[in-house]
């Protein structure tokens, strides 16, 4: 019985000794982590700190833009960053952010290069598709819209794109008559082999299109909008039975019934659309 006791002591002793080896164990391996943790820590702040790692001039921006309708110089103007600055101070969220609020500016990217160091710069432009005409209080107000129906001030547009041809398609109105189904019109009216000059927004009942065929009149805009299109240019063998002189207007608000209304007092045509095209 004496021996089982003093067996049982030494192996508690035993065990007390290992369990306190593997408490100095893990506090050796936790001041070793802290320090490593510590030093990488000190490591990376004094690579930070380098002057390397400074965006001293504006050629170290890279711009890269898919339409290229604003220069290099253009868009670097755009940014609010001083020189010399820490690259790690930059946050590019607010640059992009900043660059969004340009008329011109649809997108933009901006990412931190390390190797050079510098910042790269991603944008997508608005590309302007019309100009717009509003008219209220006195005053008619010029602007430019993109094809996804994004109005933009002229003046702020020509400021940075000086030389830049405007678009060729006119729109009267105000966005909000024509915001709603823009995309849409835009998109049927490009696509169409009849040109359109001018798109008249002004009567909330009857859109209005000037073509190289004359006034056509489509009524309410609607979802029927691409199939009025689509009806308008099978009706463009019109130019060669008739002087646009002597068509007063197309009537399209059904497209299923084209009318042409002639000048010549209550005289109206029904033309006969083949039905091959």
């Amino acid at each position: 019985m004496a021996g089982i006791i003093s067996v049982s002591r030494t192996h508690l002793a035993q065990r007390r000794q290992k369990l306190r080896r593997q408490r100095q164990m893990r506090i050796i391996q936790a001041i070793w982590r802290t320090f490593a943790i510590t030093g990488l820590a000190g490591g990376l702040l004094w690579v930070a700190v380098q002057p390397v790692w400074m965006l001293k001039a504006s050629k170290q921006i890279v711009m890269k833009s898919g339409n290229k309708l604003l220069s290099d110089q253009t868009t670097q103007s755009l940014l609010v960053l001083s020189y010399p600055q820490s690259l790690w101070r930059i946050e590019p969220s607010a640059i992009a952010n900043s660059l969004k609020k340009q008329p011109t500016i649809a997108q933009a990217i901006v990412r931190r290069r390390l190797f050079p160091p510098g910042l790269i710069i991603e944008i997508q432009e608005r590309v302007p598709v019309a100009v717009t005409q509003t008219r209220g209080n006195k005053k008619v107000t010029i602007g430019l819209l993109d094809a996804s129906g994004a109005w933009m001030p002229l003046e702020k547009y020509t400021s940075l794109n000086p030389n830049r041809k405007l678009p060729n398609l006119r729109v009267i109105g105000s966005p909000n008559q024509y915001c709603l189904y823009w995309t849409q019109l835009h998109e049927a009216v490009s696509q169409s082999p009849v040109k359109v000059m001018e798109i008249d927004c002004q009567n909330p009942t009857n859109l209005i299109l000037k073509t190289e065929l004359g006034n056509v009149h489509l009524g309410v805009p609607g979802p029927q909008l691409s199939e009025q299109i689509k009806v308008l240019a099978q009706m463009r063998h019109l130019a060669t039975k008739f002087n646009s002189s002597q068509i007063e207007y197309i009537d399209l608000k059904n497209p299923e019934f084209p009318l042409v209304q002639m000048n010549q007092k209550d005289q109206k045509l029904t033309p006969k659309i083949p039905k091959n095209i």
